[in-house]
Order: C-alpha cells, then structure tokens, then sequence
C-alpha cells in the first residue's frame, strides 16, 4: 500500500492557496506532487474544511469495516446454504 506523504490538513492547506490565486503548475512544483494530484485533491477535497475531511475520514473507516462485516456474512451464510442443500 502507498504510504500517504499529505495529511488532509495539509491537503487541504495546499487547496486553500489554490483558491487564493496560486497557479496549479507552481502549487504542484512547491510541494512535489503532479498537477493530476492537485486536481485530484481538489474534487475529493474541494471546499471542505480540516473537521469535514476528519469525519469523511472516520465515515470511510467505518464503511471499510462494515463492508469487511457484510462480506464474512454473506460468505458465512453461503458455505451454511451450500452445506444444507446436499442430501444426506
């Protein structure tokens, strides 16, 4: 897995002087990332304060979890049906 070099604070620091009228080209130069990254971050991160990326953050970790819970369910559940329906 990628190691992360930007916080979200970060991220979002970088987007604010964006806004503020930095050209993208010296943006990304300035922080060693590609102009991809910054248009990147910027629809994920776009508008949002550092307590609104903090929470998407958490709200990502949650899902991540539930959906790993739905997935050992569903294969649990699967290997019960396989295991009934054959004739004893």
């Amino acid at each position: 897995m990628k190691r992360k070099r930007f916080s979200e604070e970060q991220i979002i620091g970088v987007l604010r002087e964006h806004e503020s009228g930095a050209k993208a080209a010296d943006l990304a130069r300035k922080h060693g990332v590609s102009e991809a990254t910054l248009y990147n971050w910027k629809a994920k991160y776009g508008g949002m304060e550092v307590s609104d990326a903090k929470r998407l953050r958490s709200l990502e970790e949650e899902n991540t979890k539930l959906k790993k819970l739905l997935a050992d369910q569903m294969l649990e559940a699967s290997a019960l049906r396989e295991l009934l329906s054959k004739k004893w």
